[in-house]
């Protein structure tokens, strides 16, 4: 029996089982299900169905719109591609990040070539023509001869112009390469170092380190005015214990605050190195300030300290 005549019977049974009233009852009959009931019930469905269908595909047409057609699902950065939720990222793979970091090396270590040939090249060239303006008739073991000598005598006469400067500059140069050596000595390649901390190696040796010494020299001589036997060793005793402390804490201080650390940072790790960087100094500079103190002169020893000072930034900077 179909549902409609359940539904009729059931209607049916319970108005006669129902108590009495004063109205007249009423009676159902009982139609059959016909052919077009059937046909009006499937058009119906089939009208539902079709609505529903357009709903489905009215809503995904909206979400093409919101999300474009053209996007890629990417996967997370562990499986070498990232998440993407707009068409204007793309699927970057391991490979391509290896592609992109190589071109960085290959773009920094040209910059870092450019500038040491650069600098090598206009160095040597002012140390080679110094003499440019006598040429004229002079032979090759000529030049080569008076060379040395004549950039001596500019040296000097830059030293009476003004020393301070001259000793800055050299200072900062010094540090410079120093610094160079060192990230060498590291094991980086020849043109792939840290521009960046070059020059802040070199910032430090030409703002203080050459400034400083200039003063601190003529203030150990005046400290120390006397030409006893004692004279070399109390100087070389007072430079590795007084004044190596001092431009230690200059040097590390400065430079952690050139990169930006925090006081507490750089505190701590100069308390750290201090005792043993100070130590390590009297591995080689208490040897090296015997000739300082008793061979050269007043003006000329930061220059001698410097050719020394590229062996200790070295050590320093590692």
């Amino acid at each position: 029996m179909s549902t409609l005549c359940k539904v009729s019977l059931l209607t049916t049974k319970s108005i006669s089982n129902s108590p009495k009233f004063s109205c007249s009852p009423v009676i159902f009959s009982i139609k059959p299900i016909t052919a077009s009931h059937k046909v009006s019930t499937s058009k119906n469905l089939s009208l539902l169905t079709s609505k529903r269908r357009k709903w489905v595909i009215g809503s995904v047409t909206e979400d093409k719109e919101v999300f474009p057609a053209d996007n890629k699902l990417l996967k997370d950065d562990k499986n070498g591609l990232l998440v993407n939720g707009s068409e204007d990222f793309e699927a970057v793979s391991s490979d391509d990040k290896e592609v992109v970091g190589d071109n960085d090396k290959l773009i920094s270590r040209a910059i870092n070539a450019t500038i040491v040939l650069g600098a090598g090249t206009f160095a040597v060239t002012r140390l080679l023509t110094i003499d440019h303006d006598y040429w004229h008739g002079w032979t090759l073991y000529e030049i080569l001869r008076y060379v040395p000598e004549h950039n001596w005598i500019a040296y000097e006469q830059a030293l009476k112009a003004n020393p301070v400067l001259a000793k800055m500059a050299i200072s900062g140069i010094v540090y410079f390469i120093g610094d160079w050596i060192a990230q060498c000595y590291e094991g980086k390649p020849l043109f792939d170092f840290d521009l960046q901390r070059m020059f802040r190696s070199g910032l430090v040796g030409f703002t203080l380190h050459g400034s400083l010494s200039h003063y601190y020299y003529k203030f150990c001589e005046a400290l120390f005015p006397f030409q006893d036997w004692w004279v070399v060793p109390a100087k070389v005793a007072f430079d590795q214990t007084v004044w190596a402390a001092v431009w230690n804490s200059i040097y590390f201080v400065v430079l952690g605050f050139l990169r930006f650390e925090s006081a507490a940072n750089i505190f701590s790790e100069l308390k750290s190195t201090f005792w043993p960087m100070l130590t390590a100094g009297w591995k080689l500079w208490p040897f090296a300030h015997l000739v300082t103190y008793s061979v050269i002169p007043v003006e000329q020893r930061l220059l001698w300290v410097d050719c020394v000072e590229l062996i200790w930034v070295t050590i320093l900077s590692t």
